[in-house]
């Protein structure tokens, strides 16, 4: 809109854009906004985190009926039921400073020590803080691990033991470690030695230290030099004995009360030093042993090198009775692996077993028929490696309960998981097929480690799509059926017969493209497992992209070598390439019109403005890098990495239009389809996005961080992109940022800093929630979207706002684990001038500009009830006058009046008047005394045409206090003031302000109903009136000369044009 004073352009004149205002200039004074930090999204969860760090878990029988085992997930303890099925049951909440170092369960108490600056051991119960162990003041130093026996808690560390009374929890004493060495954090408790410990050291010995007098009372040296350090110790069900695990993966077996070696045996792989023993186990319920199973003496060794857990039989000698192969992921390129932590439960045949695969286990023995190999009982897990994408499953149908629920997100450790945000429970990965079991035929799971059980499974998933109108649910094809077969397999078997019962029950809704691999592969979600078709590109490339129609019916799959290929995901046949196959004639016939064309100079640009292409023409030359088809499944948008966009006739697959923007964007990274919009998000090299129309093929926003190019992240493409459900807002992934683009205005209104570089973000379908992945984790942080809940204004970051971001080392609120929620309100630190509170008078003027007229921040029921007070009080008026009330009993005494009371006590009925009574009365007239000496220097001020401090304190009256102060007006006060006129001229300044016009217009009917005689009868009064009549009437001719050019330019612009 043109500012008052500017004339209106006439409608044949071009307008020039005006320069738009700076709307931050104000806050940039005064910031209080943590840069950083989202003020759009609100940390509200994090999902696939079960058992992803070193630090072992820790477990403690509830009653006689089942067991809770504790895991740490970086900052934040998570709890177990063994009865329920290892199904969550806590969180400990709040989170811990700092990295959690070492947990132990104890009676029905968790303590978790974690370090950092500020090393500290707090105490939970179920799940809450309830305490805390005070540490004594010096150098602090990570715990590795915590004890408690007897009446002691003792926390380790690499130098220092630390000592505390556990029925006070007062701190008692410190273990000094001596000069050369230091304590590997493996300790041992033997029930026979009282207040004594157990502490392995990196040279290989064993230091027995009595807690309660602080001395060294015997070491244990190691049996040779090279066995290196301690790593496990765990007593054995006899007394007296101990096992001691060394770094080069031997085992020995000691009587520490007579330093015996008892047994020694190697259990690590066939490479001496290559698995140390990192956990021992031993089974307590004296079964296990022997031929039959019916002798005790079975133990458990494993190590973080690899992902098997060996049993040996300690009877006779000792010898190895099974390996139980595969327990947990092996350490591979993507993925930590190995297996942390064994622990049988006492007196249970159940072992349970934790992984840096970010798994945990539990395995049972079985009686009948005895095995000496546990099988699987119960397991909780998630990715073992970073996170590479994500995909919200979208609606199946409008109005659907499952919409927002299910979060697909695929690793680098080959792995598919769908995962809940309402059940942790319900969260499962989806089935590649008999794995282990293929791995047994082919050897791979005897071969101690040397060959994986992951390459079996699929390649990395680089890409997925997925359509959810045709998935059958849990009855999709029922039974067994082969996984991902070929074309050729499809024609060699019974596919016909398939494609007839999937007509009926359902297909696949997923499909993904691998790594390395030219075959996207299908996924059955409601059967969580995988699909039947393996989906080979027609130049035998690799698949680099994929998308799905919405009918669900066809799947798209675009090469690295420029090829796209439609399938039929019922039948899994091939039913269409973009360009389509050109017979020999029609090549022929083709290359005869492109030599005539070229002969001719004829120019097949058409009318409109596009060029006609000859169907077999317009095939990509470079990888396709996106595919997406529109809501009516008429067009398909592909994207290459030479930076050519290209349009096609889903039907035909002939070529509609193409769009070069190889000399502009450079290479196209990716591409994301809002449907609803018909809008298309490009992500290019050179950092920026295009959204592109699908209807008109014209670009309607580019979108860059900082067009300056002074930030770091001007240069920084694009990761990944997902639009929000409605449209408005686009989220971009870039390094460790997430930016949030506002597409109706294009202006950058989000930017927050994650903790490591962001790898994939999507959007739920409702809205409700940002998902993001990270390479420093292995879980899906989950945020909610603030914009559902409160008011968050959109304002545009700047490039100072970008640059403070960048420049500030704060982050969002650390991840919470699954379970745990954040409240949406705007905390103190997010609070700042976009909030919803009433901004002041200097934020409102220097924020808007001076050619609007705006109203007040008041509530409407302010200046609404003081047009109509008389009207509100005749409403609020009794109908009919208040009756007498009954009269007391007769032996109860009461007092006169329309209000009888019970009569006090004679002895108070003569006392004097209260004093607080008077003082009451004295102080309201002493309050309306100063009232009127205010009132008079505001008048005072405005008499110099300062009127703001009487706008402001006619602001702060009720309406019925504003009435009675508009009433109480006078020409000729005592001090020789027109207030009337003074008051006049104050409704004036406003109108010539543009400011409070509601407010304004409200005063002036109360005054005029009033004082109409006052204008009659005094000369300057009246002049004031005229005064603001006419500046009234000046507001209202620009306001309709505003209105009026508006009008027109929109009945232009709207009018349909030859």
């Amino acid at each position: 809109m043109p500012a008052a004073d500017e004339p209106v352009p006439s409608p044949d004149t071009r307008l020039s854009k005006r320069t738009k205002l700076s709307a931050n200039h104000a806050l940039q004074k005064r910031p209080r906004r943590t840069p950083g930090v989202s003020k759009l999204f609100a940390s509200f969860r994090t999902v696939g985190l079960v058992s992803p760090s070193t630090v072992p878990f820790t477990s403690i029988a509830l009653g006689k009926t089942t067991f809770q085992i504790t895991t740490s997930v970086g900052r934040s303890l998570q709890t177990y039921d063994l009865r329920r099925g290892l199904n969550l049951v806590f969180i400990t909440r709040p989170q811990t400073p700092a990295a959690i170092t070492a947990t132990l369960a104890w009676k029905d108490c968790v303590f978790a020590a974690f370090g950092g600056s500020f090393p500290g051991i707090w105490i939970f119960k179920r799940g809450k803080k309830v305490g805390q162990l005070a540490l004594p003041s010096g150098k602090p130093e990570d715990i590795k691990s915590l004890r408690i026996f007897g009446s002691w808690i003792v926390a380790t560390g690499e130098s220092t033991v630390l000592v505390w009374k556990a029925a006070s929890r007062d701190f008692y004493t410190s273990i000094q470690c001596m000069p050369g060495s230091h304590f590997t954090g493996a300790t041992a408790i033997v029930p026979t030695l009282l207040n004594k410990l157990l502490l392995g050291k990196d040279d290989g010995s064993v230091e027995i230290w009595n807690v309660a007098t602080g001395k060294l009372v015997y070491t244990i040296l190691p049996e040779s030099v090279g066995v290196g350090a301690v790593t496990a110790l765990e007593p054995a069900p006899a007394l007296g004995l101990v096992a001691f695990g060394h770094s080069d993966g031997s085992v020995v077996i000691k009587d520490v009360c007579a330093d015996e070696t008892i047994m020694q045996f190697y259990a690590g792989s066939d490479t001496i030093g290559v698995s140390p023993i990192t956990s021992i186990a031993f089974r307590t319920d004296g079964l296990g042993a022997g031929e039959d199973g019916r002798k005790p003496g079975v133990m458990a060794t494993a190590s973080l090198q690899s992902g098997d857990i060996t049993m040996w039989d300690l009877n006779n000698g000792g010898r190895k009775s099974g390996v139980l192969r595969g327990a947990h992921a092996a350490p591979s390129k993507y993925s930590r692996g190995g297996v942390g932590k064994i622990e049988f439960l006492p007196g249970q045949a159940v072992l349970v077993s934790s992984g840096l695969d970010n798994h945990l286990n539990t395995w049972i023995f079985d009686e009948t028929p005895f095995s000496p190999v546990p099988r699987p009982l119960h397991t909780r897990g998630g990715h073992g490696a970073a996170v590479s994408s994500l995909h919200f499953l979208p609606s199946a149908s409008d109005g659907s309960d499952m919409s927002g629920k299910w979060l697909l997100a695929s690793s680098r450790d080959r792995s598919l998981w769908g995962w809940s945000l309402r059940r942790d429970g319900q969260s499962s990965e989806l089935s590649q097929g008999a794995v282990k079991k293929k791995a047994r035929k082919s050897g791979i799971m005897s071969s101690e480690g040397r060959d994986y059980i992951e390459g079996l499974k699929a390649p990395p998933i680089t890409a997925m799509a997925c359509s959810l109108n045709r998935d059958g649910g849990m009855g999709a094809l029922p039974g067994k059926l082969p996984i991902w077969q070929t074309p050729a397999q499809i024609k060699a078997q019974r596919g016909a017969r398939d494609a007839e019962v999937s007509g009926t029950t359902g297909w696949e809704s997923v499909v993904t493209a691998h790594e390395g691999d030219p075959r996207a592969r299908t996924w059955f979600w409601g059967r969580k497992r995988a699909g039947r078709w393996a989906l080979e590109t027609s130049d035998n490339t690799e698949a680099k992209s994929v998308t799905i129609s919405p009918c669900g019916t066809f799947a798209v799959v675009g090469s690295a070598g420029g090829a796209i290929d439609a399938f039929n995901l019922q039948s899994g046949m091939h039913r269409q390439r973009f360009p389509p196959r050109l017979t020999n004639n029609q090549a022929k016939q083709l290359k005869l019109k492109l030599a005539k064309d070229s002969e001719e100079n004829i120019d097949l640009e058409t009318e409109s403005g596009r060029t006609h292409f000859y169907r077999g023409q317009g095939r990509h030359s470079a990888p396709v890098t996106g595919l997406a088809v529109d809501n009516l499944n008429h067009t398909l948008i592909s994207a290459d990495a030479s930076g050519r966009v290209k349009f096609w006739s889903f039907a035909s697959g002939a070529l509609e239009h193409e769009l070069d923007w190889s000399n502009i964007a450079g290479r196209i990274n990716q591409l994301r389809l809002h449907r609803g919009s018909e809008l298309v998000a490009f992500s290019c090299a050179d950092a920026a996005i295009r959204v592109l129309d699908i209807s008109t093929h014209k670009v309607v926003r580019e979108l860059r961080i900082s067009r300056s190019g002074s930030t770091g992240l001007s240069s920084t493409p694009f990761t990944d992109l997902a639009f929000s459900p409605d449209g408005r807002f686009l989220a971009a992934a870039v390094d460790q940022y997430v930016a949030v683009f506002d597409l109706p205005t294009g202006h950058l209104v989000d930017l927050f800093r994650l903790h490591s570089t962001c790898t994939a973000l999507s959007f739920s379908p409702t809205g409700e929630y940002l998902a993001t992945a990270t390479t420093a984790s292995v879980g899906v942080d989950i945020w909610t979207n603030r914009t559902l809940f409160t008011h968050v204004p959109t304002r545009h970051l700047d490039a100072i706002a970008v640059a403070a971001i960048l420049d500030s080392t704060s982050l969002p609120t650390a991840p919470i684990p699954a379970g745990t929620t954040l409240s949406l309100l705007p905390s103190a630190e997010d609070s700042d001038n976009d909030s919803d509170t009433p901004p002041s008078d200097d934020d409102t003027d220097s924020l808007l500009a001076s050619s609007l007229t705006t109203l007040s921040l008041l509530p409407r029921s302010r200046w609404q009830n003081l047009l109509y007070l008389d009207s509100v009080r005749a409403r609020n008026r009794p109908t009919e006058p208040p009756k007498k009330p009954e009269k007391a009993p007769f032996f109860l005494p009461s007092t006169g009046g329309l209000a009888p009371s019970i009569a006090p006590a004679a002895s108070q009925a003569n006392d004097e008047p209260d004093l607080a009574v008077l003082e009451a009365e004295r102080s309201r007239i002493m309050r309306m005394s100063s009232r009127g000496g205010e009132s008079t220097a505001l008048f005072r001020a405005a008499q110099h045409g300062k009127y703001d401090p009487l706008v402001a304190h006619m602001k702060s009256l009720s309406p019925a206090a504003a009435d009675v102060a508009i009433r109480s007006l006078s020409v000729a006060s005592s001090d020789g003031i027109n207030e009337c006129a003074l008051f006049v001229a104050m409704l004036t300044s406003l109108l010539r302000g543009r400011s409070d016009f509601e407010l304004g217009q409200a005063w002036m009917g109360v005054w005029l109903r009033v004082h109409a005689d006052v204008v009659v009868a005094d000369a300057e009064t009246r002049e004031r009136v005229r005064e603001w009549q006419g500046a009234l009437e000046e507001e209202k001719e620009r306001i309709e000369r505003l209105v009026g050019y508006v009008r027109g330019m929109t009945g232009y612009l709207g009018a349909g044009r030859v």
